[in-house]
């Protein structure tokens, strides 16, 4: 791991969902080459009762359960004392901050995130109100737990890592990275399938003009789907 590593910590009850995901693509190359590293931990591992439990009924009655204080605070404090710096803590909630690009160049800048997966119906508050983790939202619906926001989480942030990209520029001119713009259209081989062209501007080499269109075509998308 080099010097410029930065550290994923992943607390959840679930770590088994990872497997296949950090075994995959860019993530797989970027903790292979030493610029990311992805630590996973189960809150089960610091419950202190015999069946391992977390959970528990929500008082003033509701349904579901509810992830209880101790093995969060347990679990959290023992994995920011297992490296340094303690790191960024990041709760994973519907209830967050939208997630955004803005959001994850913060997130970037860090040298290690703790990322705190919930299930059943959340967490306890005095985990939110005690510990004070940034709560972050990935859109305004409801997934089955923490997990998959993470991942977005973390693919997102590694993009910006240098050196995970093959070219370093890709990052710059995707969408939302230039202003809060959707990106240009692009196109590859052949020049025409099935009746759709590659316009010409893209074609006559000329590079000014190329930058011109490019930057309509993203105003104009992105006045349209924005």
């Amino acid at each position: 791991m080099t010097n410029s590593c930065l550290r994923f910590d992943v607390l959840t009850l679930f770590p088994g969902i990872f497997d296949g995901y950090l075994q995959q693509s860019l993530l797989k190359k970027a903790i292979d080459a030493g610029l990311v590293s992805v630590q996973l931990w189960n809150f089960r591992d610091w419950a202190t009762d015999r069946h391992k439990s977390v959970d528990d009924t929500p008082y003033g009655g509701g349904p579901g359960m509810l992830i209880r204080c101790e093995p969060v605070y347990a679990s959290v404090e023992a994995v920011q004392a297992a490296a340094e710096p303690p790191g960024r803590l990041v709760m994973l909630t519907p209830q967050g901050r939208r997630l955004d690009q803005p959001l994850i160049e913060e997130l970037a800048a860090e040298q290690r995130l703790l990322l705190l997966c919930g299930r059943y119906e959340g967490f306890d508050e005095r985990i939110a109100d005690g510990l004070q983790p940034l709560q972050v939202s990935v859109g305004d619906f409801i997934c089955n737990g923490g997990e998959v926001p993470a991942m977005l989480v973390i693919d997102a942030v590694i993009r910006l890592v240098p050196g995970v990209l093959g070219d370093d520029t890709s990052a710059k001119y995707e969408s939302f990275a230039s202003e809060g713009q959707l990106e240009y259209p692009q196109y590859t081989r052949p020049r025409e399938f099935r009746g759709m062209a590659v316009p010409e501007v893209l074609l006559n080499g000329n590079h000014q003009e190329i930058a011109r269109w490019r930057a309509e075509q993203s105003e104009k998308r992105t006045r349209e789907r924005r």
